[in-house]
């Protein structure tokens, strides 16, 4: 085919992969040279501690892109710099020379002006700039209702996305037979930054098992495929190995999207419960991302209006409340397992994530932002859209949300759910000695049974910071304004 741009740049961002790229696909069909580039992001990383598990998980991706790279062509690489996209990108495009600038669409808000920005920037240069999708399925305004709104509730939402979907949409971008077009990456641009160059520590993700990189994601993804079928069956309890645990890899583009949704909705078609439910949760990806596109106000505000007048617990008390959520001493040895879960690791299994919400929300009456704020900065798999729609809908504030009166039992999720304990035992090492029946809610223990575990209450372990079934009231109280009229 003919190639109508003599270079070109594809700037990677949450896309940290070679393999069906739809921004590198395009450019390589497009350009007879082709340069790659990322951008350690100042605006961004200046915001962050200097112990940040994500910085870390993007250099070792940046890293293992760059090697990719190479591999297809040696002459070729990462062209990295660091600092802000609005003169860095416009600055490497004119020195380069080239004639568009290629991207991945990113639709979170800050990314949007971000990208405003320096698609102006590049204009004023008489440079092209073209965004591809590549991080959903379906997004925007793909899929609308029958009048032509977007979806507000989700099975809706889903019988039209599974009704849409088809080979076309999951079918992989062959970017391996254009790789001929990369260009060698110019000498003068220096190497990859070491991570203390960009001022940040080393966490060690790899103890953790968060090993970064397409070729980590690909390992993970062949891992969950081996258990796929029985996620239906065990992806509720924390302490078995039910989840795919890709979200970090999907979440910064190790992995592609097509490529996940390809592999369940095969398996789906076969017959497998396990790929069609997990199948769904990407689903719920998309749908949240298209109600962040049509809605941005939700970064803020509810997307039910009404819920906006709820009046949170507010003050020292508040303070002292949110504290103990965030410690993981509440009392409720359920939720404290799963606040030390992400304290320690940056990740916190799916349904545990809604207990501890709900437990937030509706028994310590905290504004569901504070929650939401807590997530952004301590989850590995921070995504803003999800992330947004999972807080709201605990909070029932959302679209589609669970309703107001369903508040979480923290006591009886954790009997259901770890029924032996085993995922207590492992994050509150103080409980361990308990009987499994007692270690679900220790003030009702026996004296002799915390006796002989040598556990005192308010000494090693906190006495309940509130009383769920007298909170439970109280949320239903609070919540009583969005029944009444304005």
């Amino acid at each position: 085919m003919s190639k109508n741009i003599d270079a070109a740049l594809v700037w990677f961002r949450r896309d940290l992969r070679c393999e069906d790229h739809a921004a590198l696909f395009h450019a390589c069909r497009a350009a007879r040279r082709v340069y790659c580039v990322f951008l350690f992001d100042t605006n961004i990383l200046s915001e962050l501690p200097q112990a940040d598990r994500r910085v870390e998980f993007i250099h070792g991706s940046v890293e293992s892109l760059d090697e990719e790279l190479r591999g297809h062509t040696p002459e070729a690489g990462l062209i990295v710099l660091h600092g802000r996209p609005a003169q860095a990108i416009p600055e490497l495009a004119r020195a380069l020379g080239v004639q568009a600038v290629f991207v991945n669409h990113d639709d979170e808000p800050a990314a949007l002006r971000r990208d405003a920005q320096v698609q102006g920037a590049l204009s004023e240069q008489g440079m092209a700039w073209h965004s591809s999708k590549d991080h959903v399925i379906f997004e925007r305004s793909e899929l609308l209702t029958g009048s032509g709104t977007p979806y507000s509730v989700f099975t809706p939402y889903k019988n039209t996305w599974l009704k849409k979907l088809d080979s076309f949409y999951v079918k992989a971008y062959p970017t391996d037979r254009y790789a001929s077009s990369l260009a060698p990456r110019p000498a003068h641009y220096a190497p990859l930054p070491r991570l203390c160059d960009l001022g940040f520590e080393r966490t060690n993700p790899q103890s953790m098992g968060i090993l970064p990189g397409a070729a980590a994601g690909e390992y993970m993804l062949q891992d969950f495929l081996q258990r796929i079928d029985h996620y239906e069956d065990r992806r509720n309890f924390p302490a078995i190995k039910g989840p795919s645990y890709l979200s970090v890899h999907l979440r910064f583009g190790t992995v592609s999207i097509r490529r996940l949704a390809r592999e369940a909705w095969e398996r789906a078609q076969r017959g497998s419960q396990g790929a069609s439910v997990w199948l769904s949760e990407l689903i719920w990806r998309d749908f949240y991302h298209q109600i962040l596109h049509h809605h941005p106000r939700v970064v803020e505000r509810s997307f039910k209006p009404d819920y906006d007048r709820i009046q949170w617990e507010c003050g020292p008390n508040a303070d002292e409340l949110f504290a103990a959520w965030c410690e993981g001493r509440t009392g409720y040895p359920l939720v404290d397992a799963a606040m030390a879960q992400i304290n320690q690791t940056g990740y916190m299994h799916n349904r545990l994530r809604m207990v501890v919400a709900s437990f937030l929300v509706k028994d310590l009456g905290i504004d569901w932002r504070w929650g939401e704020r807590y997530f952004a900065q301590h989850l590995n798999d921070f995504d803003l859209a999800a992330n947004n729609g999972g807080w709201q809908w605990a909070s029932s504030s959302g679209c589609d949300a669970q309703p107001y009166f369903r508040i979480f039992n923290p006591v009886s999720q954790s009997e259901k759910f770890d029924p032996t304990g085993q995922f207590i035992r492992r994050y509150l090492k103080v409980l361990a000695p308990l009987p499994d029946k007692a270690l679900h809610a220790p003030w009702l223990a026996r004296p002799l049974e915390l006796m002989e575990a040598g556990i005192q209450l308010g000494r090693d372990y906190p006495h309940p910071v509130v009383q769920h079934d007298e909170a439970r009231q109280t949320t239903l109280n609070r919540y009583a304004v969005v029944k009444t009229p304005q």
